[in-house]
């Protein structure tokens, strides 16, 4: 008999201080912990605590899932006012988790109570009572209404247990308090009806390499651990959301391995010093988002000229200008692959999923090196603060220095740093290599790096730094764009980059489910462009879309102007992540338009 699958969706909602994004860390921690698979994505507001929507999200399976679902299976509400416009994003049969009672007089409508529709589970618990009991205070509701959930779901109570103990170990008065809290609620659910339909099935055990390790994180931890696994030795930045924590961890781990981290006085200070440790020598990085990139532009220019290798993430948010802090787009694309006066293509990749943001981490500084450029890599508020379970390799997958050193004869008064060799890669010293040395100008120079503007050599060097990076395209051991569903044509073929493809990936799977036959490719190189690959793809495709969470279609945009061919687009800019049911309709619509248009060929 087949085990039973578990795809469990659950929502804290609640303000700034309930202490709804730590009750999700807490629950997320342990169902990683059990071995389920996890999604999650928090939200969160710009203002101060005491005033906006805090929202915890997470998607529990056993079989690998790529996003969240449109709708819920259970909602915990912490703050009515905030959870009551997502009532209706629960199932029917799906459960709302409520305080019972109210210590004020509210408005006709004010308790979530009156909008819990007639097909859904309601359980009003007192929480903030069950708190104050156990705790002698009402801040520990968020833990009461854990406790209530995994009894109501029939969890282990000692296994959140240790958990807490493990979370609060330095403050083992704040776990001895968050424990009797979390017993409180547990034993809340002991007399109540269970929900029959919400179940956690048994976890089937995945083959884990030896040595490997299996842990929850999100996008901006998984990057600080491929810039550790990759050696990183300088890191310069300033702090921007959502790009902020990748410079907090990083400030914690980078003095223990002998590294150096810097927070500059501003973003242009930030990639200034970026270059200048490339320049020297040092794997080096910043990270920012939108408007800070905005300011980084001309450096970068600085870093193409003069072939410096160095590593910018940039992780994107609603914009224009300061526009929503808070809410994720994939709007900072064409300043990614575009951004900057001149001729100044650099590389660009934008990873899919957690796994990803390590994998593209430590593979950055080895493109950087190599080609001797600086490495773009775009993330977004989505993928950066996504939680998912990633598994690690026994050994860090990055290759040391990658620097291609010039020989013995090519030093000296004969060492040409910009010379024009075969593959257009030229040997590279850093400052203190003896004989090496040479100038470096952000002026056009010649192949020893002295100003030179002659029209000629001109040509030469921006076809050198051009070309160059078209190597990239077959950088080892990194995915540059990978195939997924049916084989061979296909009625709709869906290209999606970034954190969206795992909605595209879901919706593929969907459509594949009602009959339409259905490939989707995602693109992780996103310049150069990997040309051969996407258009062989779209061979076999009748029809073609790109989805993506921008107003402008920027990746279609790019995608055409290299391929030259015309794409159906869908662009969303909702500040969060873009609806699978959005995507799986315009998969419908645009198969339909291909199979009357195969009749007609036909007849």
């Amino acid at each position: 008999m087949k085990a039973m699958s578990t795809d469990i969706q659950i929502a804290i909602c609640g303000s700034a201080g309930d202490g709804t994004i730590a009750a999700g860390e807490i629950l997320r921690n342990v169902m990683a912990g059990l071995g389920y698979k996890v999604i999650a994505f928090d939200v969160y507001p710009p203002e101060i605590r005491g005033f906006g929507k805090c929202i915890a999200r997470m998607r529990v399976t056993t079989e690998q899932a790529y996003s969240l679902k449109p709708q819920s299976d259970v909602l915990i509400s912490l703050d009515d006012s905030h959870a009551i416009p997502h009532v209706g994003e629960v199932r029917d049969y799906g459960a709302v988790i409520y305080e019972r009672g109210s210590i004020v007089q509210l408005a006709e409508g004010g308790h979530i109570s009156a909008h819990v529709r007639p097909a859904q589970l309601p359980y009003a618990v007192p929480l903030r009572e069950l708190s104050e009991k156990s705790t002698s205070s009402n801040r520990s509701r968020n833990i009461v209404a854990l406790g209530f959930l995994a009894g109501l779901c029939g969890l282990q109570e000692d296994t959140f247990l240790n958990a807490l103990s493990r979370k609060f170990k330095k403050k083992p008065e704040v776990a001895e308090s968050a424990q009797s809290a979390f017993r409180a609620g547990y034993a809340e659910s002991a007399d109540t009806f269970k929900l029959d339909d919400v179940v956690f099935g048994p976890v089937p055990k995945a083959p884990v390499a030896a040595g490997s390790a299996v842990e929850m994180m999100n996008g901006n931890a998984a990057v600080v651990r491929g810039c550790l696994d990759a050696g990183i030795e300088n890191y310069f930045g300033y702090p921007i959301t959502p790009a902020t924590s990748i410079m907090e961890r990083l400030a914690l781990e980078m003095p223990k391995r002998g590294a150096r981290l810097l927070q500059t006085e501003d973003e242009i200070a930030a990639i200034s010093a970026t270059v200048g440790a490339g320049f020297a020598g040092a794997r080096a990085a910043t990270a920012t988002s939108g408007p800070g990139f905005s300011l980084m532009t001309e450096m970068l220019g600085l870093g193409v000229i003069a072939e410096v290798p160095c590593v910018i993430f940039v992780s994107q948010r609603g914009g224009p200008s300061t526009g929503m802090p808070t809410k994720t787009e994939q709007s900072d694309l064409h300043i990614a692959v575009y951004g900057g006066h001149g001729d100044a293509q650099r590389i660009v990749i934008a990873p899919t999923n957690v796994e990803g943001c390590y994998r593209c981490a430590g593979k950055a500084f080895e493109m950087a090196e190599r080609y001797q450029t600086p490495v773009v890599v775009l993330l977004d508020l989505y993928l950066s603060n996504r939680y998912e379970t990633v598994v690690f390799p026994a050994r860090p997958p990055f290759a040391p220095n990658q620097s291609k050193a010039p020989e013995k004869d090519q030093l000296g008064d004969a060492y040409r740093r910009y010379a024009l060799t075969g593959d257009l890669i030229s040997p590279r010293t850093v400052p203190g290599d003896k004989d090496g040395m040479y100038v470096a100008t952000g002026l056009e120079h010649n192949e020893l790096g002295r100003p030179n503007d002659q029209p000629q050599n001109h040509e030469a060097q921006s076809r050198k730094r051009h070309e160059k990076l078209k190597a990239a395209l077959a950088h080892p051991d990194f995915t540059h764009y990978k195939r997924f569903g049916d084989e061979g044509a296909v009625d709709v073929g869906i290209i999606g980059w970034g954190s969206n493809f795992g909605e595209c990936l879901e919706a593929m799977i969907k459509a594949r489910a009602e009959g339409i036959r259905c490939a989707a490719m995602k693109v992780v190189m996103i310049s150069p462009f990997p040309v051969a690959g996407v258009t062989g793809f779209m061979d076999q495709c009748r029809e073609v879309l790109v989805p993506e969470v921008n107003y402008e279609g920027q990746f279609a945009n790019v995608l055409q102007a290299n391929v030259g061919r015309p794409v159906a687009r869908l662009n969303r800019v909702p500040g969060a992540p873009m609806a699978v049911g959005d995507i799986l309709e315009e998969v419908r619509r645009l198969a339909a338009r291909a199979r009357r248009g195969h009749e007609k060929a036909a007849a």
